[in-house]
């Protein structure tokens, strides 16, 4: 799993393209846990220390239409980013290309950074970001200097423009960060090698973007443990009731054979057995706890249960190794 890393290049008087992972929950324009800022920072002051001069990309929530963007800015991100630093971060709200973006990013001296809004406002022409549009990909690396460097390893298994359709059009090294190489390093003595007991928690939206995480995983572990909202699926699978939780019904078939295949391998796979539903995603949300199964038509799904937050927690206090990727339901709203 050896890669190149961003201390195998020459960076300086370079403008070097750097995918991010900023995707930071943001309530009323206040940024409510920045650990992913603060997790980024070795790579990004790196590269300003040797010289580089860095151009920042990244993803905040979903975006699909006009109307989405509403609170979906890295403005909030950029004046985090800049006190953490100790020094001015160039933003241009609501630009993701054009003639005022390539003059920042053309003004750039060295050791300077510049934060490109939200990747996702590609999305409401044609999903572009998400689609992996090559045009798009092709006019991203025109903005560098032939470096890309991924320090984004929660969104790098999207095969998304940022990241992957970059990457394609940059004349010279694509290489990771810092953060990025952590996780590689773990991931690689952790799974190839694990201590066992062997438990794996996988949470997050949907089941189609970790199948493949899923079936290796399968190979591997002793304990997979399922949450966040591809839970839905698998619980739908069997007929159960999610009412208005996230639900990729192309994927159920899916759920049911990777249960098959766990039950065949003798590994444990647990999903839910309580709910935490709410008649709406807000602060002033009636909620209320159900059992599986008893999810209103109404209603949705957005947190594990206490039950389930026990029965979890028992099958990761003999392990020896665990991995987890992706939240149980949503952190970021302490209410519910």
């Amino acid at each position: 799993m050896t890669k190149l890393t961003v201390k195998d290049v020459d960076l300086k008087g370079k403008k070097v393209l750097v995918r991010v992972d900023f995707n930071v929950p943001v309530k009323d324009g206040v940024i409510t846990n920045d650990n992913r800022i603060t997790a980024a920072l070795p790579t990004i002051k790196y590269i300003l220390e040797q010289g580089g001069r860095a151009i920042l990309f990244s993803h905040l929530g979903r975006v699909k239409e006009e109307a989405d963007k509403e609170g979906k800015s890295l403005a909030p991100v950029a004046a985090d980013l800049a006190a953490k630093l100790g020094q001015d971060v160039k933003f241009i709200p609501g630009v993701t290309r054009g003639a005022e973006l390539e003059a920042a990013v053309n003004a750039l001296e060295d050791g300077q950074v510049l934060l490109v809004e939200n990747t996702r406002f590609e999305d409401v022409d044609g999903k572009k970001e998400s689609k992996n549009d090559p045009e798009l990909g092709k006019y991203w690396a025109s903005l560098g200097d032939g470096i890309f460097v991924n320090d984004a390893f929660g969104t790098a298994h999207r095969a998304h423009c940022s990241n992957v359709g970059v990457t394609e059009f940059v004349k010279g090294d694509c290489v990771v960060g810092y953060l990025m190489q952590k996780e590689i390093d773990f991931l690689g003595n952790a799974v190839n090698n694990p201590e066992r007991p062997f438990v794996a928690i996988l949470g997050g939206a949907k089941v189609s973007s970790k199948i493949s995480v899923i079936e290796n995983l399968l190979d591997k572990v002793d304990t997979l443990i399922i949450g966040g909202g591809m839970a839905y699926t698998f619980m739908a699978a069997h007929g159960e009731e999610v009412g208005k939780s996230l639900l990729e019904e192309d994927y159920e078939e899916y759920a049911l054979k990777m249960e098959k295949k766990a039950e065949e391998k003798g590994v444990k796979l647990l999903i839910p057995v309580d709910t935490v539903v709410a008649d709406d995603f807000s602060n002033d949300a009636n909620f209320k706890v159900v059992g599986r199964g008893e999810i209103p038509a109404d209603m949705e799904g957005l947190d594990v249960g206490p039950k389930t937050a026990e029965l979890f927690a028992d099958a990761i206090k003999g392990a020896k190794t665990v991995v987890w990727n992706g939240p149980m339901g949503v952190f970021e709203n302490p209410t519910l």
